[in-house]
């Protein structure tokens, strides 16, 4: 891997709810997709360092950064420190009310860099070079005079102001280099137009105004919360990456922000994540509500349900923020690749696949959602049958599975459990009287074949566990979710074994799963996710508080300086492999930090009982 290309560790991530940044802790914005998360890079320099274009800010000599998200928002800062001087940059993208937008003209879409000098005297150096369509078009730029300079992409204007003087570089983009003293500060505003005159935000007091409002903005969305339980730092954080990877106009939640980047350095394990999956429901409900958000929770439902409306009863794997099915992959051929990491990705295949274990997701998020509303209404009535009555037909057939194999498909456990969950589930709400006309007597008896053929192909009395597949003999640590979803407890003699044998196999370093066991043919990192499922496991009774707790904080440990999680660990120096940062490693460690307080409070309360 070059010397000079970031780790993937090394970024950070602000976004304003429609689409998202990467900025380096070298000062460099290296993605930047307008106008939403899947759409054509405007900077790609993670995905090639040399065409991809990026906006640097730097200094002078070699410095020294420390960077933080300034507290319970998204705003971040990075901190420049040399032998002369400091510096403090602030990004963000500029995020407000309803009420406060109305006050002004807002940009479509903006980002916000500001430097301050801390101390001593700086040469500061800004270099702008954007490379639109993943790298493919060298824009025209426009000086224009005091209204900047412009962009131009049709149908798309993008407009970069300054208070300092920038000329043309060699590289084709921008760049300008100030002298800073103690207190001096300097702004850059960088916007987004689709449509009429592009709005041109003064520059001055109002980026002060900006950043207070956007702060202000995340702290109250943040404060919605209740979450007073262990690691609240790292539940927080988690929580407002959730938040960032939201749309809102839609309340689809994206998997990630990036494409490609490689969960094998060098390799060809890169896919596009700029999408939102069915298989995160029941997570992401359960997440949002455990933690108070409600009103989050409320946007991801109505989305799923209309998402999902025009294929029912067959569901798609993936679907777009409109919830529309995304476009066909494809490979970007001129670029590098992360690292040399090819091929490039964009569109995702896996919204072909048959993933049988969707449906249970579904089904589980709203029945968790909807479990105090004493009836639901007729579509969604229509819609949870329809789910049911498709399970019943289709539970036996093979599938891609959770892990979206793009080989042969295969008898997964996982994706009979989860077809489980869907009757299992719809038994519930029918008992609790939420939902009517299901036909029980039939949804009961596939329900007994799913457990019989589970408890009886799934158990390798060799192996003395569940494993991946039916009638198979090697390992997932998709198989710990059995207790998550109620199928057997965590203390059964069968899940203790079965946890026995995942970790004896699928451990490579404390705190670290592998999703199933490593082959020559398909070498990747540790999967950040599962070892949040085994905190999830041992806080359930698998094992005791104790060991819950350590392994909780041993897995915490793989977050970056910032609290931040890509999909993927590699085991040997735990630098972060794959899409970054990860929605469904975040959704992990918030489930798990629900999990491990309702396990304390047990404790507590039979504390006092005794």
């Amino acid at each position: 891997m070059s010397m000079e290309q970031p780790k993937i560790q090394d970024y950070a991530i602000i976004g304003d709810g429609r689409s998202a940044a990467l900025i380096s802790n070298r000062g460099s914005i290296d993605w930047l997709c307008w106008p939403r998360f899947d759409s054509a890079s405007i900077f790609g320099a993670i995905v090639d360092a040399k065409i991809g274009g990026d906006w640097s800010i730097r200094l002078s000599q070699d410095s020294q950064t420390t960077r933080r998200y300034i507290d319970n928002t998204n705003v971040l800062e990075t901190e420049f420190a040399t032998s002369s001087g400091k510096i403090v940059v602030t990004d963000f993208m500029p995020v407000t009310s309803e009420e406060q937008k109305k006050k002004r003209l807002w940009p479509e879409h903006e980002l916000i860099r500001w430097v301050k000098c801390e101390q001593g005297e700086v040469q500061l150096i800004v270099d702008l070079n954007p490379r639109l369509d993943y790298g493919r078009v060298a824009p025209k730029i426009k000086d224009t005079g005091k209204l900047g300079w412009r962009i131009y992409s049709e149908p798309y204007v993008f407009t970069f102001r300054s208070e300092i003087e920038f000329g043309r570089s060699s590289a084709g983009g921008l760049s300008a280099s100030v002298a800073l003293k103690p207190g001096e500060t300097v702004a850059f505003s960088f916007t987004f137009s689709s449509e009429g005159p592009a709005v041109i935000p003064p520059l001055g007091d109002l980026v002060a105004k900006k950043l207070e409002l956007t702060i202000d903005w995340w702290r109250r969305w943040a404060a919605q919360g209740n979450y007073d339980g262990p690691y609240r730092r790292q539940v927080i954080r988690s929580a407002l990456v959730l938040k960032l990877l939201s749309y809102a106009p839609s309340g689809a939640i994206i998997a990630a922000p990036t494409t490609s980047l490689p969960e094998r350095i060098g390799g060809d394990l890169n896919w596009d994540y700029r999408f939102a999956w069915l298989r995160d429901a029941a997570f992401t409900v359960r997440a949002l509500f455990g933690l108070g958000y409600k009103d989050d929770a409320d946007a991801f439902v109505n989305w799923l349900l209309h998402a999902t409306r025009l294929t029912r009863p067959k569901l798609r794997v993936l679907y777009d923020v409109f919830g529309e099915s995304p476009l066909a992959e494809r490979v970007l051929d001129h670029l590098r690749g992360y690292a040399d990491s090819r091929p490039v990705r964009v569109g995702n295949e896996a919204r072909v696949q048959l993933q049988l274990d969707i449906y249970g997701e579904v089904v589980d998020a709203v029945s968790h959602f909807f479990r105090k509303q004493r009836r639901l209404d007729r579509e969604m009535q229509k819609m949870l049958r329809q789910c049911g009555e498709y399970v019943c037909e289709h539970w036996r057939e093979p599938d891609s599975g959770i892990w979206e194999y793009r080989e042969e498909q295969r008898h997964y456990t996982h994706s009979r459990l989860l077809c489980w969950v869907t009757l299992d589930r719809l038994l519930q709400m029918h008992e609790r009287g939420q939902i009517s006309g299901i036909p029980a007597d039939k949804f009961r008896d596939a329900r007994h074949q799913i457990r019989r053929e589970i408890e009886e192909r799934a158990w390798n009395d060799r192996l003395q566990s569940y494993t991946q597949l039916l009638e198979g003999d090697t390992l997932d640590a998709s198989v710990l979710l059995l207790a998550l979803h109620g199928f057997e407890d965590a203390t059964s003699t069968r899940m203790q074994q079965t946890h026995r044998c995942v970790r004896e196999r699928l451990v490579p370093a404390p705190g670290l799963l592998h999703r199933d066991e490593p082959s020559a043919k398909r070498r990747e990192g540790a999967f950040a996710l599962c070892g949040f499922w085994e905190v999830d496991f041992l806080a359930r009774g698998g094992g005791s508080l104790e060991e819950a707790e350590t392994t909780f904080r041993q897995a915490l440990a793989y977050a970056n300086d910032v609290d931040l999680f890509a999909e993927e660990v590699d085991a040997k120096n735990g630098d972060a492999l794959g899409n970054f940062p990860q929605g469904f490693t975040h959704l992990g460690v918030i489930n798990a930090a629900l999990s491990l307080r309702d396990r304390e409070e047990r404790a507590h309360k039979l504390d006092r009982q005794s």
